[in-house]
Order: structure tokens, then C-alpha cells, then sequence
């Protein structure tokens, strides 16, 4: 096996063993649509409410895409159940997840400036 295979086949084993054990990051932006719903969370105004096709349609993405996701964007705090309402309705959530998110987002978005 020659250096450059040996090299490869580390970068392979090192690369499984992330996808095997994510970081809190990597599991959320593992699955393809989830930056362009975080970013259409970003956008909304504080205590908006919204059902998964209001969400949807902001977001630029099929009902499907939001359905597919709600339960992963509610495991790691990013929106929250609104309670009591039919059909089901959500917020963005107060979580110390969306706190960091809004002020990492504001400090990207200063670079340069």
C-alpha cells in the first residue's frame, strides 16, 4: 500500500467515524434541506407563528420537506409546538440553540463590514 493510499484510507476511516458520532452541527446539517430552513427561521419575525405549509412556502420548499424535518428542528430546539392549536402550529423556539444561531449568524454576517 503506498503513502498516499495509507493517507486516503485514514481520511475514510476518520471521515466514518464522524458520520458515526456526530457533532451536534453535523447531525443537524447532515440532511440536505436543513440550511435553508434554518436560514427561512433566521428571517422570521420574533413570535411568529406558522403551520408546516406557511413554514414551507417562506422556506421556498415542498410541505413534504418541512414534514420531513419538524421532529428533528423540535429534538434540537429550534422551533417549538405551539400548544393548544389544530391544525398544529410552531414558533421559532426561546432556547438557548436560537440564541447562539442568531448571534452566530449576526457575527458571520459582520465580517468584512
Amino acid at each position: 500500500m503506498s503513502s498516499t493510499e495509507h493517507a486516503e484510507g485514514g481520511r475514510e476511516q476518520k471521515k466514518e467515524l464522524r458520520k458515526d458520532h456526530p457533532s451536534g452541527w453535523l447531525h443537524l446539517t447532515q440532511h440536505d434541506a436543513i440550511p435553508i430552513l434554518v436560514d427561512a427561521l433566521l428571517d422570521l419575525p420574533p413570535n411568529r407563528e406558522f403551520n408546516k405549509t406557511e413554514f414551507a412556502e417562506h422556506a421556498g420548499v415542498t410541505r413534504q420537506t418541512v414534514g420531513n424535518y419538524t421532529d428533528l428542528l423540535l429534538e434540537v430546539e429550534l422551533i417549538e409546538e405551539v400548544p393548544n392549536t389544530s391544525p398544529r402550529r410552531y414558533r421559532v423556539a426561546d432556547s438557548d440553540v436560537v440564541r447562539e444561531l442568531f448571534e452566530l449568524n449576526s457575527a458571520l454576517n459582520n465580517v468584512g463590514e
